[in-house]
């Protein structure tokens, strides 16, 4: 693509100002409309697939050649979506989508003004296969396994994009571009490809690279001509969520040396600047993510993310996510996430309830411990105070599991930084995205050891970095070429064969 136009959108709607056919002007009709359109793009060149050429021809007709087109570059060139009639007015419009294993999240965008409409999110459907990355990869690879995994993405999708347009008055028609970012797994499975490889030595995927694909080819209920961009994948274990993070926080356009932290299915961490970027992955993801504790919860309304502890009294002051509908009616609490879980744990060391080992001091928990089935256990909400009717306790195996998960996180960052050679202290910004972003409090995860004692200020939350990415994508020409750029200059640091960071862990 031409320098000067590395930041205009790469989907956009031309009015090519065509004049119907006569005796002197016998042009054919695709010839006329690819001719149009050269014109408003200042000669380049102009493809139209055999698909449309009838539909074109027809619709010329009908509103007597007076149309708009919706096109898209590719590769230098542009390519016809879809032609629509002049004078309906009716906005472009795309979605961007973060392709989570356990949630997915849609963003309806005007791709003419660049404006969000809306965004709604559900639980993956295939969840109802496995709620792992694994069960899903064995069932994908059993008779028709891939397939349904598929359909059940994709019919899903569908459904929820259908209702988000409907909701902001967009016709499936209308929509003519989509940019999706998930981990490799599930863009395989997004795709229809075999995951086989992914969970196996050599750890291969299908494909990493994958371009643009027309959404017709993958069954969308959206304009069949609309190109589909997929974020490119690294590997097996560092997907094209990562990808689009990076993209979001922008540390692949800064001076300084910066890291993202994405803590999903597992915590994905990159470190580096505009010259270089190393990445990797690990498994401390699921229990942050709230699978570590009988009361975890993924966070949610109702679900407990803050705790403080007064520290003579003992007593608990429990803060839940609430939405901005029930935010002031007081609800009971149904368990906790993960941000949740690290506040608990550091205001129980810091009020002397648990020692450095992360045991229970008995005689400063009083009757809030209680031993189950040779387990202790610290009731957190007696039954009374719980939206479950019964009592959510934390229990010495999940302080436990809780120190597990936090010794591989700051294990990855510290194997991580020692690889490039590089000190915490000489971090620029420390950048946690995505949902444990958002609620974690960053004294609490260096309070128990999790994350650096670093400066409040150098901790960053972004949110959903991942969705945000794929928006950025969606938008502009320059933003998408950067996504594979970023692909291009990662270094991927394997952890699964790192005998420091086994060392270290232990």
């Amino acid at each position: 693509m031409k320098e000067k136009e590395k930041n205009c959108p790469w989907i956009r709607k031309v009015s090519p100002g065509l004049t119907p056919p006569s005796l002197r002007d016998n042009t054919a009709d695709v010839d006329r409309l690819i001719k149009g359109i050269k014109k408003e793009l200042k000669g380049e060149e102009v493809h139209v697939d055999f698909s449309l050429t009838g539909k074109v021809s027809a619709s010329l007709k009908q509103w007597g050649y007076d149309v708009s087109a919706s096109i898209y570059e590719e590769h230098g060139d542009w390519r016809l979506i879809d032609i629509h009639d002049a004078q309906d007015n009716e906005r472009i419009c795309g979605v961007a989508i973060d392709l989570g294993s356990t949630t997915v999240v849609l963003r309806l965008m005007d791709l003419e003004t660049g404006i969000a409409l809306g965004e709604s999110s559900f639980h993956n459907p295939q969840i109802e296969i496995g709620a792992d990355i694994l069960t899903r990869i064995h069932f994908a690879t059993r008779g028709e396994g891939l397939l349904r995994l598929q359909r059940m993405l994709i019919e899903r999708l569908n459904e929820e994009i259908g209702a988000l347009g409907r909701k902001h008055g967009v016709w499936p028609s209308r929509i003519v571009g989509m940019s999706v970012a998930g981990n490799t797994t599930m863009t395989h499975l997004f795709l229809g490809l075999n995951p086989y490889g992914i969970c196996r030595e050599p750890y291969i995927p299908v494909v990493n690279r994958i371009g643009l694909i027309r959404s017709r080819e993958l069954g969308l209920d959206i304009n069949p001509g609309a190109p589909v961009l997929v974020s490119p994948n690294v590997g097996s274990y560092f997907g094209g969520d990562l990808i689009a993070g990076i993209l979001a926080s922008g540390i692949n356009r800064q001076d300084e040396v910066s890291f993202l932290v994405d803590v999903g299915t597992n915590a994905e961490v990159v470190v580096g600047n505009k010259e270089w970027l190393m990445a990797c992955a690990g498994a401390a993801g699921p229990a942050l993510e709230g699978g570590v504790a009988d009361m975890g919860m993924m966070a949610a309304p109702g679900v407990i993310d803050r705790v403080v502890i007064d520290p003579v009294t003992r007593e608990f002051t429990i803060g839940m996510i609430q939405t901005a509908a029930d935010s002031n009616q007081v609800k009971r609490p149904v368990g906790i996430c993960g941000s949740g879980l690290i506040d608990l744990a550091a205001q129980l060391f810091l009020a002397g309830m648990i020692d450095l080992r992360g045991r229970f001091v008995e005689e400063e928990c009083g009757d809030r411990v209680v031993e189950e089935d040779g387990i202790h256990h610290l009731i957190v909400v007696p039954p009374k105070d719980s939206g479950t009717g019964r009592a959510l306790t934390l229990s010495q195996t999940d302080i436990d599991g809780l120190i597990r998960s936090k010794a591989a996180m700051y294990t990855i960052l510290t194997t991580i930084a020692n690889t490039v050679n590089i000190s915490f202290t000489e971090i620029g910004k420390f950048y946690v995205a995505g949902t444990f972003g958002s609620y974690i409090d960053p004294r609490s995860a260096i309070t128990i050891g999790m994350i650096p004692d670093l400066p409040l200020e150098t901790y960053v939350s972004l949110g959903n970095t991942s969705l945000e990415g794929a928006g950025m994508a969606l938008l502009g020409a320059e933003a998408k070429e950067a996504l594979f750029q970023i692909r291009d200059q990662i270094t991927y640091l394997e952890l699964n064969v790192n005998q420091e960071f086994m060392n270290l862990f232990s």
